[in-house]
């Protein structure tokens, strides 16, 4: 399957900067899968479009503000920092893919700190040994310990004082809008960027489907004799990595790591055994699902394990029967999986349609409800 099978254009004015005004009040396609069918509503119709019964399943992450901005020391060049992911303390080091600096003893230092892989700018000045300072209320250093591909780097994060880590970056970080937002963020996005569900903290991106909810849309489903379920995919890097290869079948996820609790498990297979629809709040939460469905045929289990699935046309789906969604990036994996679930063809002319009706675009824009 050509990977240019899922591109189409997209007018540069309709990629949203800044978010509706309020959740509910961004526009909402409601797409018939079986028969093609559009209509245009908003997201506070959301209780009309669905119907008792239906069991509704939201992503609980919540987004850490993982960027930084600092400096190198001694230069004091600019650096800018993507926390990607939190590395265990005893990476197991691929020296075919990395280069080790021999500035820094890695059995010393794999105890101090916190380790992370990160994407770093301007990341040829950054290499092993390097160290970089982030400064703002508090204070954050880095020692780059080995470098990666696709400018991703090995660091070591400590704080001036010994104090916790994590609390100085969400004091000095910055929200990690995607890079088609052309703007700096502002301090609104850290509310803004984050959706009302949000309480585990560990995403890099915000899973944006559910930015649209607010505690009186999830009143007014509920009224409607609709159910809510929480579970937790953590958003990585690999959510919306490029797709790089040609054939769709050739690009890999990277792993994210997942959590569902024991009540969210038994409403969902609650659900499946009585033949009601379970509508996934976004990309991630359907990866999640399907992913230990796949594992448990078709059942829902209680775990915290990490997944790397990829769907794309073809792919057979035993959970979610109903997906809302944001529209996505051409040539994403993110739109293979909402092609994987309606087919490529409807899923593009919902998309035309959208762009010929104005639609605002990709995370701080308008949803597509898919039933």
């Amino acid at each position: 399957m050509d990977v240019r099978d899922f591109d189409f254009d997209l007018p540069p004015e309709l990629i949203a900067q800044e978010p509706s005004r309020e959740r509910t009040s961004a526009r909402l396609l409601h797409l018939d899968r079986q028969t093609g069918s559009i209509v245009h509503t908003s997201v506070a119709a959301l209780p009309d479009r669905l119907r008792a019964g239906d069991l509704v399943v939201i992503n609980n992450t919540r987004v850490f503000p993982a960027r930084l901005i600092g400096r190198r020391v001694p230069s004091g060049g600019a650096v800018e920092c993507l926390l990607v992911r939190r590395i265990p303390a005893e990476p197991v080091s691929d020296t075919s893919l990395t280069e080790v600096g021999p500035a820094s003893d890695l059995s010393q230092t794999r105890g101090q700190g916190q380790l992370w892989e990160a994407l770093m700018h301007p990341g040829q000045k950054l290499s092993p040994g390097g160290r970089v300072m982030f400064e703002g209320l508090r204070t954050i250093h880095a020692e780059v310990l080995e470098r990666h591909f696709y400018g991703r780097r090995l660091i070591r994060l400590w704080t001036e004082d010994g104090s916790s880590v994590d609390e100085a970056v969400d004091a000095i970080g910055h929200v990690p809008l995607p890079p088609y937002i052309k703007r700096d963020d502002r301090r609104d996005d850290r509310e803004r960027y984050q959706t009302v569900f949000a309480q585990r903290r560990g995403s890099i991106a915000a899973p944006t489907a559910g930015l649209h909810f607010t505690p009186a849309l999830v009143t007014a489903l509920k009224a409607r004799g609709i159910q809510v379920a929480a579970i937790t995919l953590h958003v990585g890097y690999g959510t919306f990595q490029p797709v790089r290869v040609e054939r769709v079948e050739d690009h890999r996820l990277e792993a994210e790591s997942y959590e569902i609790g024991g009540t969210a498990a038994a409403a969902i297979n609650n659900a499946l055994d009585e033949g009601r629809r379970v509508v996934a709040v976004g990309t991630t939460t359907t990866r999640t699902l399907e992913a230990v469905g796949a594992i448990h045929e078709g059942r829902i289990r209680a775990a915290s394990e990490s997944t790397s699935l990829f769907i794309y046309p073809g792919f057979a789906f035993n959970v979610v029967s109903g997906l809302l969604t944001n529209f996505h990036l051409p040539r994403s994996s993110l739109l293979m999986l909402v092609a994987a679930f309606a087919g490529r063809d409807r899923v593009l002319a919902a998309y035309h349609a959208a762009i010929a009706e104005g639609y605002r675009f990709y995370s701080y824009g308008d949803a597509m409800l898919i039933t």
